[in-house]
């Protein structure tokens, strides 16, 4: 099943941070703000995460819910969000089977190495619980700020 705009967005069940198994399904009639990132604590995904975290009182305020995901397992990510105070939930995807059905588990390269991986993505998936937008390959800088605004865009 290719994911793509238009589409319903593939329903999961993932351990939360939170403790509990997280359904895409349970935050229908919602916005939903879906990142998938590499690695907690690294610079990168760092940073994304914090832009999140600044925008957090704006997405709530748009009837948006940040959710992100990687294939770190819940202790790291009780850490990274212990660390860097994120108001959000991170989802564990240790199998990266999330990751594969929205097609963002891909072949990277990296100082001449091949390994599979995250390639970071977003996805702004509507109430309805379908996607209405996709960041393939974000660049992290000013992030935030284009998915704040493909929200607004969403709401006018």
């Amino acid at each position: 099943m290719a994911v793509h705009v238009g589409a319903p967005a593939p329903d999961f069940a993932l351990p939360a941070s939170s403790g509990e198994t997280v359904r895409l399904s349970d935050f229908r009639g919602k916005k939903v703000v879906l990142y998938f990132y590499p690695k907690d604590d690294t610079p990168g995904c760092t940073l994304e995460a914090e832009q999140f975290r600044d925008l957090h009182p704006d997405f709530t305020e748009l009837g948006a819910v940040v959710l992100g995901v990687s294939p770190d397992p819940l202790d790291s990510h009780l850490k990274f969000i212990a660390k860097h105070d994120l108001p959000f939930l991170l989802l564990s995807d240790m199998d990266h089977k999330v990751a594969e059905t929205y097609g963002v588990w891909q072949l990277k390269k990296n100082y001449g190495r091949e390994y599979m991986g995250i390639v970071r993505s977003t996805f702004l998936i509507d109430e309805e619980g379908r996607i209405v937008r996709i960041w393939s390959n974000v660049k992290v800088q000013g992030h935030g700020d284009a998915v704040k605004k493909a929200i607004e865009a969403l709401n006018s």
